[in-house]
């Protein structure tokens, strides 16, 4: 009730003053006013009564202005939002009431919790407005597509070395697998992409982008021109090997899932960091090992198909031959090959006029020959080539000529010769 005589009713009170008046003005019976209003005959007889006593005043519902009696004490409001100030000031209201209950033992919906925050001028977590696309249907079976990507981002917010994360996340069941590294290039691929084959098995296909880990920038060599093949990374040609294709997006929207979860994780995975004190990448990644099966019981959703792709995983020996840095390289006549600025020396005579090196995960070099893996030991110390001495000769400037050389007294000659001609033409003395 605004002023004293003004009555703020709802929809549903206009109608029944509207019924309700007619009832008292006997234009329609009592009977008919309760089937109008879904009321019981008695209900209707009390509303005709508060009308003859109070007027319209007397349909406005007797809770109007009232605090609810389910209305959380203000007391606990308060605290609430004291404890969001000092640590959750960052925190949407979904991640801050969830921490709430775990960590302080409040408990206070996500929906009540918002409004408080828009009713305190607290606006951070409103959701921007997006760009309308297609979307693409889930693939029906788990494994037969994941998507791929590396984070770079401030995981850990300054306590700790900078950090990217690899990510992983099936198409049809949203499961997701990560790991941390120091950076993204090939190495962390592999290292990651070895991690979830051992966990889940082979995938049928990788979705990724064009980085230059994932998608080779190299120019096609005249062999490859010959026989009609492009430049592959090493990361490409190892899922090859292992019978994985590899597709690759032309936009960041295109695999929007692993996007969507680096966006999450952002916003959740760096403060949970932060509450649990992560400090270092190894710290982060055991950290990881409990909260990945926590977050995949919870937001991970069931495939259309109960088949699960995920072929069987090679035995360790042969998934470390395969996920590894490959290198050819011509062996010398004295059985030496050289290898990032490094001499090897082979220890067993062959006919080979080719090797193959592989740079394991580990650091570990191995040298082989037709799948055959050769003894080798690096060459410590090589000669050191003498050079004789080269005198420096020093070359002497000429001085310019003076004003009276020949050469200065003809170019001075010319120059009057030219000037007089040119006076001649355009008619000044």
């Amino acid at each position: 009730m605004a002023g004293a005589d003004r009555v703020l009713m709802s929809t549903k009170e206009l109608k029944r003053v509207q019924v309700i008046q007619q009832a008292l003005g006997k234009k329609i019976k009592q009977v008919e006013a309760a089937q109008v209003l879904g009321l019981s005959d008695r209900q209707i007889r009390r509303l005709v009564k508060r009308v003859e006593a109070e007027g319209e005043r007397g349909l406005v519902h007797r809770s109007q202005g009232r605090c609810s009696n389910r209305a959380i004490d203000g007391r606990i409001k308060a605290r609430i939002l004291k404890l969001y100030e000092a640590r959750y000031s960052d925190f949407g209201p979904t991640l801050a009431a969830e921490k709430l209950a775990e960590r302080n033992g409040i408990a206070v919906s996500d929906e009540t919790l918002r409004l408080w925050l828009l009713q305190a001028g607290i606006t951070h977590f409103k959701r921007r407005a997006r760009r309308h696309r297609r979307w693409r249907e889930r693939k029906r079976h788990a494994g037969q597509m994941i998507q791929m990507d590396g984070s770079h981002h401030d995981w850990l917010e300054g306590r700790g070395p900078a950090c990217v994360l690899m990510g992983y996340i099936d198409d049809a069941t949203g499961r997701v697998f990560a790991r941390f590294y120091a950076y993204e290039g090939t190495i962390p691929a592999m290292d990651s992409f070895q991690r979830y084959a051992r966990r889940y098995g082979l995938p049928m296909s990788v979705y990724l982008d064009q980085h230059s880990t994932y998608k080779s920038t190299a120019k096609p060599t005249i062999e490859e021109q010959l026989q009609g093949l492009k430049p592959m990374s090493q990361f490409e040609r190892a899922l090859g090997e292992l019978g994985v294709q590899v597709l690759h997006a032309n936009s960041p929207q295109a695999k929007g899932r692993i996007e969507r979860l680096f966006g999450t994780f952002q916003d959740r995975l760096i403060k949970e960091m932060r509450l649990a004190g992560i400090q270092t990448i190894d710290e982060a990644n055991r950290f990881l090992q409990g909260y990945l099966p926590t977050y995949n019981r919870r937001f991970s959703v069931k495939p259309v198909e109960a088949v699960d792709l995920h072929r069987p995983s090679p035995a360790s020996r042969d998934l470390e031959g395969i996920l590894c840095l490959k290198a050819q390289r011509v062996l010398r006549n004295d059985f030496t090959v050289a290898y990032h600025g490094k001499l090897y020396q082979i220890e067993e005579a062959n006919r080979a006029k080719q090797v193959s090196l592989e740079e394991r995960l580990d650091g570990t070099l191995r040298i082989t020959h037709r799948g055959k893996p050769l003894r080798y030991r690096e060459i410590q110390t090589r000669p050191i080539r003498l050079q004789e001495p080269v005198e420096k000769r020093t070359i002497s400037r000429a001085s310019p000529p003076s004003g009276e050389h020949p050469w200065r007294r003809s170019l001075l000659h010319n120059h009057e010769e030219w000037k007089e001609s040119m006076n001649e033409k355009t008619g000044h003395f």
